[in-house]
């Protein structure tokens, strides 16, 4: 018997309102349908089933063993096929879903976290991902469909055509200091008092490190020589703690770290001349299809650019 594939949800309810009333009139009447058709919908359940599966007393109807098995199999599946259907309105509605973002670390802290907390208040069911890396790797991860949108700048080599580029807001670098470090209390520092500085750095070609160097360049200044590279937050955050080491960020995480909240006791240098990056885009790849929640995500974004 191909019982999955012939049985149909209208049936199942009316086995249910039979048990609950006891009455193929109140049954019929409750499912909006006349008797004659309820007769016919219940009579073509047994015949499916093999079997009776009420008994007729004059007081009502009462389920027969076979019936119990019935009802019992299709309470379980209305309301699986009720969840189902609440589950795909909310996930149509933006309020469930799965949403991936890739950003750079500036945007991550100032732009996609504030933006996160605003849909999470209001759809908490939304389960994010957040990756955080350099600006290449980002739109690889876009164009092989592991992100709905990025915040990154577009590298070198990739055809603005094939994406929607938003337009987001500029970084600015500041340097980060322990608070001990003798530039700490110094207000308007010149680049020149930073030429025999050690440095924690990103890579040779990140947009930060492009930044600082170019800052010392257009001052006709040596860029800086003494550094260590790394793209962890976490290496750059220690070894400014252990030394007088200094490391370029951009100032919405230097503004992060400086809070208090993470007990880093660290501070920015007040520099004399701002130094600022190239700005980021908000990119979502054309052929790719966007979900309700990603929506709301990539919505929200754009209040806290």
């Amino acid at each position: 018997m191909d019982i999955a594939h012939r049985l149909k949800p209208n049936q199942l309810r009316l086995l249910l309102t039979i048990a609950e009333t006891g009455q193929l009139q109140l049954a019929a009447n409750r499912i909006s349908v006349s008797q004659p058709a309820a007769s016919r919908i219940l009579a073509d359940v047994e015949k499916l089933m093999g079997g009776d599966l009420f008994t007729r007393h004059p007081k009502g109807m009462e389920a027969t063993p076979l019936g119990a098995i019935c009802i019992r199999h299709a309470k379980v599946i209305l309301e699986e096929m009720d969840e189902l259907a609440a589950d795909a309105q909310r996930f149509n509605e933006g309020k469930i879903g799965h949403v991936r973002v890739g950003t750079v670390t500036g945007p991550a802290v100032g732009t996609l976290m504030p933006a996160i907390q605003k849909v999470k208040a209001e759809a908490s069911d939304i389960e994010m991902t957040i990756e955080v890396g350099p600006s290449t790797e980002l739109v690889r991860g876009l164009i092989a469909g592991r992100f709905d949108f990025i915040i990154s700048r577009l590298p070198s080599g990739y055809d603005s055509r094939d994406f929607r580029l938003h337009p987001a807001r500029s970084e600015e670098v500041t340097f980060l200091v322990r608070a001990s470090h003798p530039l700490a209390s110094r207000r308007g520092v010149p680049l020149t008092d930073l030429l025999d500085s050690e440095w924690v750095v990103q890579v040779l070609g990140s947009p930060i490190r492009e930044a600082v160097d170019s800052a010392f360049l257009t001052q006709d200044l040596p860029a800086p020589s003494r550094v260590t590279n790394t793209a962890s937050l976490l290496v750059a955050l220690s070894m400014v703690q252990a030394s007088d080491i200094i490391a370029p960020l951009s100032r919405e995480v230097a503004t992060m770290l400086c809070a208090g909240r993470l007990n880093a006791d660290v501070v920015t240098l007040d520099l004399a001349t701002p130094i600022t990056v190239s700005p980021c885009f908000v990119i979502q790849n054309r052929e790719q299809p966007v979900t309700r929640a990603a929506e709301k995500v990539f919505s929200a974004v754009f209040e806290f650019l």
